[in-house]
């Protein structure tokens, strides 16, 4: 199965790139929406665990080749893949992440650039690699990785309710080697890539727009993991602040709808990316209309 699916946005060569799997518990991935209603959407197995994608973005860039989110990485032991359901290669082999980007054509000492949305282990874990004698690098030596300064500064004081979605060696390694770009708040961090905040599901989570010759891709990360959260009040227990997240949403998506972007789903199992629009005979109400299957 190919682990690499190319697509363009305006002039932007793009490629959304399968870096492996994780299960996640159901109820804790819809928050209050009742499991009669979710389990309709995305069915769980025996543990009450949804399967959920680990998808990232690779944009071929005149400024050189950008990735946006990078998975969970190699550095975690068994239990760990257990307890998350991760399938990831990895370990004594290259990750999924690793065999996706090669069949780009380009190898990961290429990238230039890592945007991360937010700093939990399945969107930044990958940032780092552990090598076979235990040390860990940087994955991606040539890139300057950009995340919020203030999402940086929550995960480098976790508290008791935040700390094992925080792990210190997929970004300490980054800050340590001088390669952490800090923006703060919406910022054009590259010609047609705008870094758009996007709080909620942590404080400073941020989405990134991408836009060339009258087209828009947005990758929304975890503020809409997954098409079946499009619904306003379908908000995953794991967010910080639902009712900001809730916020957010309707304006994101409202604004997607009126503009036509194209969405990214990073943990969507089937739906890579899609279009929403409104349904007109409940008004305004975000309903997929267009959907491209990983």
């Amino acid at each position: 199965m190919s682990r690499a699916t190319r697509f363009t946005v305006g002039e932007f060569t793009c490629w959304s790139l399968e870096a492996g799997l994780q299960r996640l518990d159901g109820g804790a991935m819809f928050g209050v929406v009742p499991k009669p209603l979710w389990e309709k959407r995305i069915a769980p197995d025996a543990r009450n665990r949804i399967p959920l994608a680990l998808r990232c973005l690779l944009i071929e860039h005149a400024d050189g080749l950008v990735l946006v989110d990078t998975g969970v990485g190699n550095k975690d032991d068994a239990k760990f893949h257990d307890i998350y359901g991760i399938e990831n290669g990895g370990d004594p082999g290259p990750t999924a992440l690793e065999d996706a980007i090669r069949e780009t054509g380009h190898q990961p000492s290429d990238v230039r650039w890592v945007l991360n949305t937010h700093l939990h282990f399945d969107h930044a874990g990958g940032n780092t690699v552990k090598a076979p004698d235990g040390s860990i690098g940087l994955a991606f030596p040539q890139a300057t990785h950009v995340v919020q300064k203030g999402e940086l500064e929550f995960a480098s004081s976790p508290n008791e309710r935040v700390r094992a979605s925080y792990l210190a060696a997929n970004y300490a390694p980054v800050v340590a080697a001088g390669k952490m770009l800090l923006v703060v708040d919406e910022v054009g961090v590259l010609p047609g890539i705008r870094l758009l905040p996007t709080p909620g599901h942590t404080p400073h989570h941020q989405s990134i727009l991408l836009e060339s010759g009258g087209e828009a891709l947005l990758y929304l990360g975890d503020i809409v993991p997954t098409a079946a959260h499009l619904p306003a009040p379908w908000i995953m227990g794991y967010d910080l602040e639902p009712l900001v997240t809730l916020e957010t949403k309707k304006r994101l998506l409202k604004q997607a709808a009126e503009a036509g972007w194209q969405l990214f789903f990073e943990h969507d199992p089937t739906v890579a990316r899609g279009r929403v629009g409104k349904d007109p005979k409940r008004g305004w109400t975000p309903e997929l209309v267009e959907a491209v299957t990983a």
